[in-house]
């Protein structure tokens, strides 16, 4: 499968390690030459002999998500640091470039409900976190 990820912060490399562990063809888009060393990190080898792609570059141009791959993914996942940035990117790889499966991480509860109504999975690491702090103050109540 391929996964194409915009952003390559802490959380867009930790999956994309996982997904080039679990033997996936994985593409890494990022405007930060640096975040390369995110995606080195750990690997007994450079990102590149590992399998991994690497593509500097703007998500929200569609050159260089094309240069990164988007036209052949299967997965495309948005965790940049900006919720308008991911919602966006997120519509363009579904409605533009049809990729089967959106994944964009959302900071915004309100934000992350709606875009989950319009079909795009997401991730809000705000609600997983109310619905942690809720189970566990019932659990002392």
């Amino acid at each position: 499968m391929f996964v194409l990820i915009v952003g390559a912060g802490r959380v867009g490399a930790a999956v994309a390690q996982s997904m080039l562990a679990q033997g996936h063809d994985v593409s890494v888009l990022d405007e930060d030459p640096l975040s390369h060393e995110r995606l080195d990190a750990g690997l007994a080898s450079s990102w590149e002999e590992a399998g991994g792609r690497f593509t500097v570059g703007q998500g929200i141009e569609l050159e260089a998500l094309r240069e990164a791959g988007i036209e052949d993914a299967d997965v495309f996942i948005a965790s940049t640091s900006g919720d308008n940035t991911n919602i966006v990117i997120a519509q363009v790889a579904q409605r533009k470039f049809q990729v089967r499966t959106v994944i964009a991480r959302v900071m915004d509860p309100a934000r992350a409900t709606w875009f989950a109504e319009q079909g795009v999975r997401t991730i809000c690491p705000t609600l997983e976190a109310i619905g942690m702090f809720e189970s566990a103050i019932g659990e002392v109540a």
